[in-house]
């Protein structure tokens, strides 16, 4: 059975799949073709007829990763420049306003879409009565390469053509969510890693204010953010790679998409030069994103907006699979890892610090299991930390979990790793391929009823107190209240506050760069 709905553009024909009305491949920018390439999204034109909505848009140019190994993280179908659509899953089409739930995809700012099968809307927007929306932006070398200063002018990307992309889709949200029975003034923005990275940024643009009133980053917070001088060697050393001239705009404009992917960057999403770790990443540059995004949060640009933060108990047991010397890492290798960006004293005294925390909670502290846990920490949870922190100040309305399920997958290396709590919170956690990284059963079931509702309750009302959950306590510096997702969830003052503190003295540049 199709669905017609009207927006400002034009009419949209979508599908009923169970219960629900869904609109795939909506765009919601002019494509960004041709001359329009690596500039910031523009308006789209209105079309005349009706618009097919029933099949899921192109994905932006990426290389594949290993995590495609799981069916359920498959980035599949036609890549292509013109990407920029959404997906919506709504109840139906009257006239309530429901909660509205944006998702912005993680994978490195370099891989990923809206329409992996993990991301499916159609749980969250069933069991919770809201809609739910994902959606795509430029990835890579074409949604943050800044080419601004290398090109002198001619070509004047800034870096953050990607993040401009998913501020045009909060607009779009707001100008037609209604007409899905949406509330354009409770939208819920949500993503995990750079999604979560992406959210954190988000709370800081000029551009986005307004358009969005509660936030959730997962795994991922305000700390991410390349500095003009390292985009611009990082635009200077892709370019020397492929040849081309940085004066050379006509050169680099015709270069394809295929071309700018080939042997710029390592599967994992990042290059082969150590100075400059993930490449690709927005961009402080002075407009776009004016300063750092956490000290611009510090000083209230997110004020009025709920926060809900936190991350996987072992982040990055992941990316441990991509080190294969780290099982081979001694003592000294590790603090020779730490301080690479820390003081020889300060990595000493840190990883002295984890090695006595985990020895007295009867947890491994071998070389690799510290380095683990140090690396999680640096990256994902203590910049969620420092958000909570620091947003607690201009909102009361500041949440923070911490995920500790692990994974039963190879044997249970991978502990309770990145992006293991996605198939829980979108309710895909039994999609074929899944269980074996997500685990089944009972237990999971509840972990997954419990997170649904937290997420659903929190976008309702900026509380994510909930029956199956419990009551969630707001974050304070004094208590630091966190909820812990796992096989017994509630509500805990302080996990692992002894690492935590250990970070004091040390300062946000240190914190989520790669």
């Amino acid at each position: 059975m199709s669905a017609t709905v009207s927006i400002h553009q034009g009419k949209l024909e979508g599908d009923e799949q169970g219960g629900l009305l869904v609109f795939k491949g909506v765009p919601f920018a002019a494509p960004p073709v041709g001359a329009r390439r690596w500039l910031a999204p523009e308006k789209l034109e209105s079309w005349t007829g009706l618009r097919d909505a029933r099949r899921f848009g192109a994905v932006s140019h990426q290389n594949q990763v290993m995590l495609s190994a799981l069916s359920a993280m498959v980035v599949g179908g036609e890549q292509s420049e013109d990407c920029l659509s959404l997906n919506v899953w709504t109840p139906t089409l009257d006239g309530k306003r429901r909660p509205v739930m944006v998702w912005i995809h993680g994978g490195a700012f370099t891989i990923g879409s809206g329409s992996q099968p993990l991301y499916d809307g159609s749980v969250l927007a069933r069991r919770g009565d809201v809609v739910v929306v994902t959606i795509n932006y430029r990835l890579g070398p074409l949604g943050f390469l800044r080419l601004a200063d290398v090109t002198n002018g001619k070509i004047p990307a800034t870096g953050n053509e990607g993040m401009l992309d998913q501020v045009a889709a909060l607009r779009w949200v707001r100008d037609n969510i209604a007409e899905f029975g949406g509330d354009p003034g409770n939208v819920t923005i949500f993503g995990e890693s750079a999604g979560g990275m992406s959210v954190g940024t988000i709370l800081a643009m000029p551009s986005a204010r307004g358009l969005f009133h509660k936030a959730i980053p997962q795994s991922g917070a305000s700390h991410t953010g390349a500095s003009v001088a390292r985009a611009n060697r990082t635009a200077e050393r892709v370019l020397s790679k492929l040849g081309v001239h940085p004066g050379d705009a006509g050169a680099i404009r015709a270069l394809t998409p295929e071309q700018l992917l080939t042997g710029t960057l390592l599967d994992d999403g990042r290059t082969p030069d150590p100075e400059l770790g993930m490449a690709y990443q927005p961009v402080v540059d002075g407009t776009h994103v004016p300063r750092a995004a956490i000290e611009m949060v510090g000083d209230g640009t997110a004020s009025g907006v709920a926060v809900m933060v936190g991350s996987t108990l072992e982040e990055w047991k992941l990316f441990s699979l991509m080190d294969p010397s780290l099982h081979k890492l001694d003592r000294a290798g590790l603090g020779a890892r730490v301080s690479r960006r820390l003081t020889a004293a300060a990595a000493d005294a840190l990883i002295d610090t984890y090695e006595k925390a985990r020895a007295a909670r009867g947890e491994s502290v071998t070389p690799a299991e510290l380095f683990t846990a140090i690396e999680t920490d640096r990256t994902f949870r203590m910049p969620g930390v420092r958000l909570a922190q620091v947003q607690r100040r201009h909102d009361s309305r500041v949440y923070s979990y911490l995920f500790t399920w692990p994974s039963p997958a190879m044997g249970g290396v991978l502990g309770s790793c990145h992006a293991l709590e996605l198939g829980f919170v979108f309710g895909t956690n039994s999609l074929p391929g899944m269980t074996m990284f997500a685990g089944a059963g009972p237990a999971a079931e509840k972990l997954a009823a419990q997170m649904q509702d937290a997420w659903l309750a929190f976008a309702r009302s900026g509380d994510p107190s909930c029956e199956s959950a419990g009551t969630w306590e707001g974050y304070t510096e004094a208590r630091r209240p966190t909820m812990v997702f796992g096989a017994n969830t509630k509500l805990e003052d302080a996990p692992r506050d002894q690492e935590r503190r250990a970070w004091d003295a040390i300062p946000d540049r240190i914190f989520g760069s790669l």
